[in-house]
């Protein structure tokens, strides 16, 4: 995670135009649990299963 200057303003610039996916991402990966489950699965094999009930837990949904 990058450790940006959350004093800075000039550092959060683009979330003037964020949607609220955006701004659920920038709430959701400063979280210290997923941050710890997030690494939990990147040190394990990532089953389907595993990354299964991480998007389930963390209400993750993902489109192209």
């Amino acid at each position: 995670m990058p450790d940006t200057d959350w004093r800075n303003e000039k550092a959060y610039s683009g979330l003037k135009k964020a949607d609220a996916a955006d701004l659920a991402w920038e709430w959701l990966r400063r979280d210290r649990d997923y941050q710890q489950d997030y690494q939990r699965l990147s040190r394990r094999e990532r089953s389907s299963a595993a990354a299964g009930q991480f998007r389930r837990k963390w209400g993750l949904s993902f489109s192209c």
